[in-house]
């Protein structure tokens, strides 16, 4: 019977790595859609490469400094239960991964190739897991004085904090260091429209992520005996209130329309698995109007060029959805209680310090060093990749 639960908990996990693995297609096509039609090769191979270096920052580093567990240990250790740890990990890498595939989307078409794989692999390698330990296995005892303190802990079930916030407030500094793209702000004040090159594959991009969010929300229970069907309600429905407000605030764009259900699906992550449908979809809805504000504040009047706005979607809106479960998951509010909200609070700021300090040091260091950003010919003609090096000609100009 051991061995039965211990195989059913390892197919449990391995689908949802392989729903959140699929996510990261979505990555990709929401950038190809997103960024110029020069820069759409560079967006592809760029998500596969950041994938295939977290994995090895992960493997050889992350892993052991979020959980302590090494994989030279011998055969027989890693093989226990099935091998759990090891499709374990497996999940947990895909975590870890969206972290680079979401600064991907901010430094779009302008950041050198080479210096960006370096930052993912310290990003995924060091930063990244210092504060997933934190958060998900009791180090630095910090979750075990917030419980004394406060009487919970720091709660967030599927990575609101842990992923989504971590990967925007990441994003952010590596975006004010690269600069905007050129030509996207003129010395006047005007601003250049870089409309998305492709609607149909932004789209694809968008539902490929939603459709693999209830892997990543419902699958986050990690052994089956722990899934919950009050997930997946609470993930829809955020994911509804986050279409719906961003469509009616961003005025039916297509751009908002797609990103709406993501900024609710970020944001329901930390409390799905403890607030009532109706809280999820305030808190989805919420959200969807926090992007649609904040993304044209930073294009329009504060002129940080964020190419996919990876800093509003996942930064703040995974910001607001650690402190949300703190309030709609309470009793009061319908919710299921067993939280409270200055853990919430002082962990997504934590989080947010951790980020911030991490990603500056980082790419600081990398600009000092090696350059991060692209010369004025090279993001004329696309990329920083030997197979997309092209020659300037009046159809490109033009799409410039």
């Amino acid at each position: 019977m051991e061995a039965l639960k211990s195989a059913n908990d390892v197919l449990f996990v391995l689908l949802g790595a392989i729903m959140v693995l699929a996510m990261h297609a979505g990555f990709a096509f929401l950038e190809v859609g997103t960024v110029r039609k020069k820069n759409q090769v560079n967006a592809l191979v760029k998500i596969l490469s950041d994938f295939a270096v977290s994995t090895l920052a992960y493997f050889f580093v992350g892993y052991s400094i979020a959980y302590g567990i090494n994989f030279f240990a011998g055969a027989e250790t890693l093989m226990e239960k099935n091998g759990y740890e090891l499709t374990k990990f497996f999940f947990l890498l895909t975590f870890a991964a969206a972290i680079p595939a979401i600064v991907s989307g901010g430094i779009a078409e302008r950041a050198k190739f080479n210096p960006q794989l370096a930052a993912t692999f310290l990003i995924v390698g060091f930063i990244y897991p210092f504060f997933e330990g934190i958060a998900w296995n009791q180090a630095f005892g910090i979750q075990a004085w917030l419980k004394a303190t406060f009487g919970e802990e720091f709660h967030d079930f599927a990575g609101s904090v842990v992923v989504h916030a971590m990967g925007g407030w990441i994003a952010l500094p590596a975006v004010l260091l690269l600069g905007a793209r050129y030509g996207r702000y003129s010395k006047e004040g005007r601003i250049s429209a870089h409309p998305p090159s492709s609607i149909p594959f932004l789209a694809l991009g968008a539902w490929i992520l939603t459709v693999g969010w209830f892997g990543f929300n419902v699958m986050s229970a990690q052994v089956l005996e722990k899934v919950s069907g009050i997930v997946v309600m609470n993930s829809l429905m955020a994911m509804v209130g986050g279409t719906l407000v961003a469509l009616a605030m961003g005025k039916n764009d297509p751009g908002f329309v797609h990103n709406g259900p993501l900024a609710g699906l970020v944001a329901v992550c930390a409390g799905s698995d403890l607030m009532h449908p109706l809280g999820a979809l305030v808190v989805g809805g919420i959200a969807g109007g926090l992007f649609v504000v904040m993304f044209t504040l930073t294009q329009n009047r504060w002129k940080i060029d964020d190419v996919l706005g990876v800093w509003p979607l996942h930064g703040l809106c995974g910001a607001w959805g650690g402190i949300a479960a703190g309030i709609f998951g309470q009793k009061a509010l319908g919710g299921l209680g067993g939280i409270a909200f200055m853990p919430q609070l002082i962990m997504t700021v934590l989080a947010i310090v951790i980020a911030m300090a991490g990603s500056f040091a980082v790419y600081g260091t990398l600009k000092a060093v090696l350059g991060i950003r692209l010369d004025k010919e090279e993001e004329y003609n696309g990329a920083d990749l030997s197979i997309h090096k092209i020659t300037s000609t009046p159809e490109r100009e033009a799409n410039w």
